[in-house]
C-alpha cells in the first residue's frame, strides 16, 4: 500500500514537472524577445552617448587650437613690444 502511494506521488510530481517546464518554455521566447529589445535600446543609447562625446571632443580640440593661436599671437605682440621698447 505504501509503495502504491509513493508511486502515485512520483507520477503526480513527474506530471507537474513536465507541465511546469512546458509553460516555462512557452514563456521563454517572449522573455528573450523583451531582453533583446532592451539590449538594442541600451546599444542605441551607448552609440548616442559615444557620438555626443566625439562631438564634444572635437569642439574641445578646436577650442584648444584657437587658444594656441591666440597665445602665439600674444607672444609675437609681446616680442614686438619688447623690441620697440629697447630701441
Amino acid at each position: 500500500m505504501l509503495f502504491k502511494k509513493i508511486a502515485i506521488a512520483a507520477a503526480v510530481a513527474t506530471t507537474l514537472a513536465f507541465v511546469g517546464c512546458a509553460k516555462k518554455t512557452e514563456e521563454a521566447p517572449a522573455a528573450s524577445e523583451a531582453a533583446a529589445s532592451e539590449v538594442a535600446a541600451a546599444s542605441e543609447a551607448v552609440d548616442a552617448a559615444a557620438s555626443e562625446a566625439a562631438v564634444a571632443a572635437s569642439e574641445a580640440t578646436v577650442a584648444a587650437s584657437e587658444a594656441t593661436v591666440a597665445a602665439s599671437e600674444a607672444t609675437v605682440a609681446a616680442s614686438e613690444a619688447s623690441a620697440a621698447a629697447t630701441k
